[in-house]
């Protein structure tokens, strides 16, 4: 009787363990040979980061900066499916909802995350295989390099939830060539494989079944430079073949989207996109009429003055619209709309893009004061 009493101890204290793991192993923070490795652990969520993943990843990335045993720093996803969807939107809207607290603590702890990232002095190899959208791209796009596969598919989708693609994004994506960023930006259009690669995204492109062996030679390095890291992600890149023959997806529209998309403001696109009248064009605009006029706004201004701004700039600059938008209404009804009833069909406010006034925009840009975001 003793050892079946001993025994449901035993079960007990294990479920009691797994069930704190649980929350630990949302991420997996390793130290395998010279390399940190940072391991996304949601499967079922896509690998979508909450606010606890990021106050773990934090601290240890500036552990390891500071560790002259550590050499370099790799971030991948688990499931095969994605590297990082993005954040975790629900908490951060449930939050909303009622005021918490939540809502400077993540998109703070978020921005001071993609910055440790953009400065760190160990060599950052993000492995983007699968899904990358929102916050995933901030915590790969801001390192030195940017491993995608042919499973990769890389978009900024916020303007449909009434967002903009903060996580630096007012940093990378105008600084991608002609206007492809202002594309990206304002249509969330989605680039897949290698792809992401040709848009300037990625820096390497290889075969998704090869990211075991490439992890396993890069925690084999023994003290390794920032060449030797990227002479072996140039061995891998050059020996995989897939897609190698396709061009750019979007390299036949190039020279439409850097007119289309270089006006001075979001009703100058529009009129530009109607007068251009080609399919292309039409496409574009039939996808921006279903975005939210707000959010189109402030990413068209967040990406024109992020062009000139440094990462810390950008990520002040967005952490002031991303609390402007939980103030607001689009945000909640984007949510509502894509993610929670899947209606797809959102009720903007206001529902077109010349009752968005100037000086709302203007505002949402003001400096927040001692609540403004410090790196």
């Amino acid at each position: 009787r003793l050892r079946a009493f001993n025994r449901l101890q035993v079960i007990l204290q294990h479920l009691k363990m797994s069930k704190q793991t649980d929350s630990a192993s949302e991420v997996l923070l390793e130290k395998k040979g010279g390399a940190g490795v940072i391991t996304l652990n949601r499967p079922k969520a896509l690998n979508a980061l909450n606010l606890s993943m990021i106050q773990q990843i934090y601290p240890q990335i500036k552990t390891w900066e500071q560790d002259p045993e550590t050499f370099l720093i790799i971030i991948k996803g688990t499931g095969g499916k994605a590297f990082c969807a993005g954040g975790d939107i629900r908490a951060i809207t449930e939050a909303g909802k009622v005021g918490d607290k939540l809502l400077q603590d993540f998109f703070r702890g978020e921005y001071r995350l993609n910055n440790a990232i953009g400065t760190c002095k160990k060599p950052y190899v993000a492995l983007i295989d699968g899904i990358t959208m929102g916050g995933g791209v901030g915590v790969s796009v801001h390192g030195h390099f940017r491993v995608a596969t042919e499973k990769t598919v890389f978009a900024m989708p916020e303007t449909a939830i009434g967002l903009f693609p903060d996580v630096g994004g007012g940093y990378f994506l105008p600084r991608l060539s002609g206007k492809i960023g202002y594309y990206l930006a304002l249509t969330g259009c989605r680039l897949r494989g290698r792809d992401v690669l040709k848009a300037g995204i990625a820096t390497h492109f290889v075969e998704s079944e090869k990211l075991p062996a490439l992890e396993k030679d890069l925690i084999a390095l023994k003290s390794p430079s920032k060449e030797k890291i990227a002479d072996l992600l140039n061995s891998y890149h050059m020996k995989c073949t897939i897609d190698q023959e396709k061009e750019f997806a979007l390299n036949e529209h190039m020279e439409k989207i850097n007119s289309l998309f270089s006006a001075n403001s979001m009703e100058e696109i529009v009129k530009k996109l109607k007068q251009d009248g080609s399919p292309f064009a039409m496409k574009q605009l039939e996808t921006i009429n279903k975005m939210s006029p707000t959010s189109l706004k402030l990413t068209l201004r967040q990406l024109r003055e992020g062009a000139s701004m440094s990462l810390q700039e950008v990520l002040q600059m967005e952490y002031r619209l991303s609390q402007a938008c939980m103030k607001g209404h689009d945000f909640y009804e984007g949510v509502r709309a894509v993610l929670i009833d899947k209606d797809q069909s959102p009720k903007w406010k206001p529902a077109a893009l010349e009752e968005v006034s100037d000086e709302f925009v203007d505002n949402c840009f003001k400096p927040l004061g001692n609540d403004d975001l410090k790196l």
